[in-house]
């Protein structure tokens, strides 16, 4: 800029500050042009480039390798501290599972003693030993849990296969007919009771709902089956069936909340003349002979087992 016009400029610049009225009309939009410029691309984005820095060191947080003076912090940092709590708790609440509803108890012997009188047990029924008891092998899970489905939880059917492997279950609350053994002679209905136990329970799903082990190593338990969609009390149908008793005896009887129900069904089974308290046969009633009321299983071996002590004691 040549020396005249700088000299110019400076001096307009002096009198605009002194005095901005005497510059001419195009000095003075010139000196007061406001000075406006946009913000810049920092000024902008500071937020975002405020979160994006933020997530990327704590990204360089989670990846960073500690230093080996450094340990013990690293057990406290999230990349170390979430994993090993999620591990801890999948692996706790796995093991709870299983025991408490995957466990396979197989024989009584194996059944806590806390247990008793919270815990039912699921199964299938293998056999029918008498009118009152059977064998069950435990399917804890049932059919959601593989039983009958999977290879490796299939039920034995061979008699070997199921030695030490079924639990001894005897039916609360009810007596039924004594078949022969022990070299005593059957109970009349013995043998209709033990084919009707047969027929509704055997190679059948039961839920029993365990009281306590008994003198012989059976688990009393009242016993539940499923036919179709109702759930059938086993103890209760046979009473109302006519072929078995509330049980009598001094010590020992379980009845959970049932008793007052069970003894109202033998009643009624009595009055209806239903099973062993059925009338004679006319054939017994034409021959004459006298029909002396029906014995009932408690009667039965206390008759026995008087016997047995004469016997003994002669």
């Amino acid at each position: 800029m040549p020396v005249q016009k700088q000299m110019t400029h400076v001096t307009e610049s002096r009198v605009a500050l002194a005095c901005p009225d005497r510059l001419p009309r195009r000095s003075q939009r010139a000196a007061f042009k406001p000075t406006w410029a946009p913000p810049s691309f920092d000024q902008t984005f500071t937020p975002q480039l405020r979160i994006v820095n933020d997530a990327m060191a704590l990204s360089s947080l989670w990846t960073a390798s500690p230093r080996s003076s450094d340990w013990p912090s690293t057990l406290i940092e999230p990349r170390t501290l979430i994993p090993t709590l999620a591990l801890t708790i999948s692996t706790v609440a796995g093991v709870r599972l299983y025991k408490t509803y995957l466990r396979r108890i197989p024989t009584v012997n194996h059944i806590k003693p806390n247990y008793f009188r919270r815990k039912s047990i699921f199964g299938q029924v293998t056999s029918v030993g008498d009118a009152d008891n059977f064998r069950l092998y435990h399917t804890p899970g049932g059919r959601i849990a593989g039983w009958g489905l999977l290879p490796w939880k299939r039920i034995p059917t061979k008699r070997e296969d199921l030695t030490k492997q079924t639990l001894h279950i005897r039916i609360a609350g009810v007596d039924a007919p004594e078949l022969a053994h022990w070299g005593r002679e059957a109970q009349p209905f013995s043998k209709e009771a033990h084919d009707w136990l047969i027929n509704l329970i055997h190679n059948r799903r039961v839920r029993a709902y365990i009281y306590r082990r008994d003198q012989y190593d059976r688990v009393v338990a009242q016993v539940y089956v499923r036919t179709w969609i109702l759930r059938k009390d086993v103890g209760l149908e046979m009473l109302k069936a006519g072929l078995a008793t509330v049980y009598e005896a001094k010590s020992g009887a379980e009845f959970g909340t049932v008793e007052d129900k069970y003894r109202a069904a033998e009643l009624k089974a009595r009055d209806s003349k239903v099973g062993m308290w059925a009338k004679p046969t006319l054939r017994r009633r034409l021959g004459g002979a006298p029909t002396p009321p029906p014995e009932s299983p408690r009667e039965y071996k206390n008759r026995h087992n008087a016997a047995e002590k004469l016997k003994k004691a002669g």
